[in-house]
């Protein structure tokens, strides 16, 4: 008869199996200790991911300074192809950017005279530092495309001197317009630096004088990157210095567009000349300006308005019909 155990002894069999079960448990376990080790390393690099990604924002279309897809209008491709403009491929989209050159150069040209509204005052005989900070305001501020173009910055306008006396003017509810920088929050700050800018060379008028040996080119592109400051953008520097060279107030002429960052103009120009490359692009810019016969100044708003698709008078009549003599030479420097 088989003894009974007693007392929890088991039987050197059971104990035998019991050892022979415990090895394979261990065996197991050992075997699997290295898939668990990496199961675990894993949990804890995710987790330090997840702990270094709390707080940041995935970038969304509504998200400042996240990317931004934009479908741009284009003619059908019908086999056009003009070295000038290497990009486009529709005899359309030369024809539209002829009519904008020629109506950009014509504004351009009527800057100076009664039809430019507040422009013409800035071109007037008054005082250059008024003519100055009238300027500024105008590209700052921007003129409105419906309605009265100058209701904005006559709204907000302020004499000079209570500009440099600390005062900043009423910007709370004034619409800017298409092209203006105004950011009524950052006004003060703005308007701070540019006084400041202004201060440092002794006026306004010495400020955007500058050197004597200056070239009008030279001129405009050193204000252009001393004008870099917060709040003004590039198309609004762009606009101010063209601005007060076509009206006579100083000797400034673009020699470059200043191509870069995300504007309308530099989108469309890389769109029209077929090239990103910066300088290649402004060299391009430049030959297309030369064999249009046009300022190049004029390819910023051409550009702008072509662009976009919408016609920006930018305070001149944006229904002014382009001079026949004027389109021809250009659709024909196009390859039109």
């Amino acid at each position: 008869m088989r003894p009974l155990v007693s007392g929890g002894t088991r039987t050197e069999q059971e104990l035998g199996m019991a050892g022979r079960n415990g090895s394979e448990h261990s065996g197991a376990a050992a075997a699997d200790a290295p898939a668990r080790a990496t199961a675990t390393r894993a949990t804890a690099t995710r987790q330090r991911r997840q702990r270094a990604g709390a707080g940041k924002r995935r970038p969304d279309a509504k998200t400042p300074g996240s990317l931004r897809v934009r479908k741009l209008a284009r003619g059908a491709d019908d086999g056009f192809h003009a070295t000038i403009v290497a990009g486009l491929k529709s005899s359309e989209d030369a024809a539209r950017l002829a009519v904008e050159i020629v109506f950009a150069a014509a504004r351009l040209e009527r800057l100076g005279t009664p039809q430019a509204g507040l422009w013409a005052e800035v071109a007037g005989a008054g005082d250059i530092e008024e003519r100055t900070w009238l300027a500024f305001l105008i590209a700052y501020v921007g003129p409105l495309e419906d309605g009265d173009p100058w209701t904005s910055i006559n709204a907000a306008r302020l004499p000079w001197a209570a500009v440099e006396a600390g005062q900043t003017p009423a910007f709370a509810g004034v619409v800017p317009g298409s092209r203006g920088s105004l950011r009524p929050g950052d006004a003060a700050t703005t308007l701070a630096a540019y006084r400041a800018w202004a201060a440092r060379a002794g006026s306004q008028a010495d400020a955007f004088t500058g050197e004597s040996s200056w070239t009008p080119e030279r001129r405009f592109e050193r204000c252009f990157e001393r004008l870099a400051l917060g709040g003004l953008g590039r198309d609004t520097r762009f606009e101010l210095l063209t601005g007060l060279g076509a009206s006579g107030v100083y000797p400034l002429a673009a020699g470059r567009l200043e191509l870069g960052g995300e504007n309308e103009a530099t989108w469309a120009a890389k769109r029209a000349l077929g090239i990103g490359d910066p300088m290649l692009l402004e060299r391009r810019a430049a030959e297309l300006a030369e064999t249009c016969e046009v300022p190049l100044g004029a390819l910023d708003l051409a550009l702008h308005n072509w662009g976009s698709g919408r016609r920006l008078g930018a305070g001149v009549d944006a229904a002014l019909e382009p001079d026949a003599d004027a389109l021809a030479r250009v659709r024909a420097a196009l390859g039109l």
